[in-house]
């Protein structure tokens, strides 16, 4: 069993908490009713003080409060308006960013609805890293935080234990994804059709880091992007790549990184990675089948890579992630 952490606020979108809790909780139901144990254990917890008033008429009543809890296994923070100065919210919510910091350090993963996101950027968790938000927050993530790299345009974010999900009820999909990674697939396409949620969208979360790079205008770039996704699984090199166009291998790197802040070979490297944990997920092959299907042929290389790119050795991704409980 997962314990999750909600943490409730008096800014907080009342929609985003209740998704959390309908969806989280139906989960749960759904495993109970398959024959399985219920897999999430929410705990709701204000910052100070137990029972937080929400400008809604309406109120929530927290089990603890957040110094109360030494460890959880996810925390989620939910949205907030997006008419709110996000500076405002984090200076109201300081003791909440510390201790979002302080268990990430501990292990604990992280996930954030829309707005929210400013809470784990404002903790340091996202430097370096590629979240998502919704589209009202963008700019401001980008001018705050120039060491993050916003996409706009994806669903959802997966890297290093950390999720971000996109705008307003988008953020079903990040639930929905939670879902399926501790639960199955099979349980999050019965949610769907519970709450209508298209799942097919979470097809941009396979390369979430990459498809906002389509934004670039190097109509040659573009082309090599699209061989590397298509032929990942194949032994192809960076040479091989830039000999398609006509330019130095210099050249091409140059203009590569440029358009897609990667270099090729990081870029060929995240798609594989990408794909493996997709196959690992699903626990239908050994990590060895997986590392031959993503195109890698050294078993050390492929760990050295998964871990750099996950946080986790392929082995502790499939262990964290096994869906037969």
């Amino acid at each position: 069993m997962k314990s999750v952490t909600v943490i409730i606020y008096e800014d907080a979108f009342l929609t985003a908490v209740a998704s959390v809790l309908d969806l989280l909780t139906t989960a749960n139901q759904l495993l109970v009713k398959s024959g399985k144990k219920r897999m999430f254990d929410i705990t709701l917890a204000g910052e100070h003080q137990k029972y937080i008033q929400m400008e809604l008429p309406v109120g929530f009543t927290c089990q603890k409060t957040l110094d109360e809890i030494k460890y959880t296994d996810l925390i989620i923070v939910p949205a907030f308006k997006g008419d709110r100065k996000p500076l405002d919210v984090l200076n109201n919510n300081q003791s909440a960013v510390q201790w979002i910091q302080k268990m990430y350090k501990k292990g604990t993963e992280v996930a954030s609805l829309c707005f929210g996101c400013f809470f784990l950027a404002e903790a340091g968790l996202l430097k370096g890293k590629s979240c998502t938000s919704h589209w009202m927050a963008i700019e401001g993530l980008q001018k705050r935080y120039p060491d993050i790299n916003v996409n706009p345009d994806v669903i959802l974010t997966d890297e290093d234990g950390i999720y971000t999900g996109g705008g307003g009820f988008s953020s079903l999909n990040l639930l929905s994804y939670i879902i399926s990674k501790f639960c199955g697939r099979e349980i999050a396409i019965q949610l769907s059709k519970l709450f209508s949620i298209d799942l097919d969208r979470l097809t941009q979360s396979h390369f979430f880091v990459f498809q906002v790079q389509r934004r670039n205008e190097d109509e040659a770039i573009q082309q090599a992007q699209t061989y590397i996704e298509e032929n990942y699984n194949n032994e192809i090199s960076i040479t091989q790549v830039a000999a398609q166009f006509p330019m130095s291998l210099r050249t091409f790197i140059r203009r590569f990184k440029k358009a897609t802040q990667y270099t090729p070979q990081q870029y060929l490297q995240r798609v594989k990675i990408e794909a493996a944990k997709k196959r690992l997920e699903r626990r239908e092959e050994t990590i060895n089948e997986v590392m031959y299907q993503v195109g890698y042929t050294s078993p050390n290389a492929f760990r050295t890579v998964f871990k750099r790119v996950t946080g986790l050795t392929p082995s502790q991704y499939t262990q964290k992630y096994d869906r037969h409980f």
